[in-house]
């Protein structure tokens, strides 16, 4: 297992402030659409996710770009604009649970066939940092890009990758969360449901932008515990349904502006334990 910052430090808190989200999945397109839904003041409604065209991409570029690639483009710049940074410069850290789920199936059913030939287009998006490098293309960013996967454990490992770096490195972070559902047959093994990208612009200081204050403890990291639910039972099997959406609890605490301990789901038999406050 791969050490990260924070494990050098162990008496250290981890304490970050949020200041964007991004937020795409079925159902809502925007983290002020989504926003209302969990809070209560609008009620939710799943519908297929739709999933734009990543328009800050070159022709050429825009034309290869598959889903994974659309959404967490477009939760990475609704992310980086309300926080008022610049894309350029922050460092991000990328984490799925699968990658490219229909690039995946295309090469598979390329192989499976007659000819067996690849497209070069499917080849070069079949890496799990192809998102990370369209980030880079579209918007200039020279900075680190860490890219992650813990299978149903990607957002909570993607997190707390991307709170070490904003508090070791004193830097403001972005980390963008994403996952695509595969077509039959894969889908039968692998039952996503649909696409969903969360992105969150973490930053080690208190801005007037800030939304809300993230801490994690040395001893944050819990066995046994059960992970927070959502009370609408729509949302909750969204939660449950796709791994990136394990991040529904957390942004809902920010949507109602409170305070306490909210915990997710982490590695097998283990949760992290996030304290969250408000800071509007």
């Amino acid at each position: 297992m791969k050490m990260t910052p924070a494990a050098a430090s162990p008496a250290q808190a981890l304490t970050v402030f949020v200041e964007g989200i991004g937020l795409l999945g079925p159902g809502f397109s925007t983290w002020a659409q989504g926003r209302r839904q969990l809070d209560g003041s609008s009620p939710y409604q799943p519908e297929r996710c739709t999933l734009p065209l990543p328009m800050s991409l070159p022709p050429a570029e825009r034309r290869r770009a598959g889903a994974v690639v659309r959404v967490s483009l477009a939760v990475g710049q609704e992310a980086v604009t309300a926080s008022g940074l610049q894309a350029a410069a922050l460092p991000s850290v990328f984490s799925s649970s699968s990658g490219d789920a229909i690039n995946c199936h295309e090469i598979c059913r390329a192989l499976a066939s007659g000819d067996r030939l690849i497209s070069p287009t499917r080849f070069h998006n079949s890496v799990h940092n192809a998102a990370a490098g369209y980030w880079s293309i579209s918007s200039g960013a020279m900075a680190s890009s860490s890219v992650l996967c813990a299978r149903d454990a990607s957002f909570a490992a993607g997190l707390l990758e991307a709170m070490a770096q904003a508090v070791v490195e004193q830097t403001a972070v972005l980390l963008v969360a994403y996952d695509t559902d595969y077509p039959e047959p894969m889908h039968s093994v692998r039952p996503l449901p649909d696409s969903f990208g969360v992105a969150l612009v973490l930053t080690p200081s208190r801005s007037e932008r800030s939304l809300a204050q993230w801490s994690l403890e040395p001893a944050s990291c819990l066995s046994g515990a059960a992970s927070h639910r959502l009370d609408d039972g729509a949302l909750e099997a969204l939660r449950q349904g796709i791994p990136a959406a394990r991040c529904l609890p957390l942004l809902r605490s920010v949507a109602l502006q409170i305070s306490g301990t909210v915990v997710l789901d982490y590695l097998a038999g283990l949760q992290l334990a996030v304290q969250v406050a408000p800071c509007r």
